[in-house]
């Protein structure tokens, strides 16, 4: 858990969670497209 204190400290730490949650963000709305798309197909 050290290591983590020492990342936050710096920009990098913050930098690394920014790109998590955009990533997560990404994923998701890929995800909600897929869905939408695919329920389409079945009407």
């Amino acid at each position: 858990m050290g290591v983590f204190g020492e990342l936050f400290n710096d920009m990098t730490g913050w930098l690394t969670v920014g790109v998590i949650l955009f990533m997560l963000v990404m994923m998701g709305y890929l995800f909600s497209m897929f869905i939408s798309k695919s329920a389409k197909k079945d009407e």
